[in-house]
């Protein structure tokens, strides 16, 4: 954006972004292919909570939010297993231009059970074992496996 003639780049943290679930699933999996220990992003509550989930299914090794708001970010310990990421592909399925909806029937398991698909549902964000035991359905966020 120009201001006075002067072109002006606003900052990775200042940008507005369309989808930042999409952005924290990238930064985890460009961070397990080059082999990093941590990842650091922009504080959320639903990235909280996914990395919460993340963390209680194995796949990351701790996550903590740092900081106070407006600068809060949110910092995650990656899991890697014999030298391997604990986690072998991320995937969104929803965006923002096309919401993917199951109910609590269309629920099935990820990678024949061997990942997880995590939910947002009216009862707060469940993984797809949690969905399918709580007979609950929702919006289909990403796959993890």
């Amino acid at each position: 954006m120009a201001i006075g003639g002067v072109c002006v780049v606003p900052r990775a943290s200042e940008a507005s972004m369309t989808d930042p679930l999409a952005d924290m699933i990238t930064r985890i999996r460009n961070a397990y292919a080059v082999g990093k220990p941590e990842v650091r992003l922009p504080f959320s509550r639903l990235k909280a909570q996914v990395a919460d989930i993340l963390v209680r299914e194995g796949y990351l090794e701790h996550s903590q939010a740092q900081g106070r708001l407006p600068k809060r970010i949110l910092v995650f310990r990656l899991k890697y297993i014999s030298g391997n990421p604990a986690a072998e592909d991320m995937r969104m399925i929803s965006r923002p231009s096309r919401r993917i909806y199951r109910n609590a029937k269309g629920v099935r398991p990820t990678r024949y059970g061997f990942g997880i698909t995590i939910l947002s549902t009216s009862q707060g964000l469940m993984t797809d074992r949690e969905a399918k035991k709580a007979n609950v359905g929702g919006e289909v966020l990403c796959e993890i496996w």
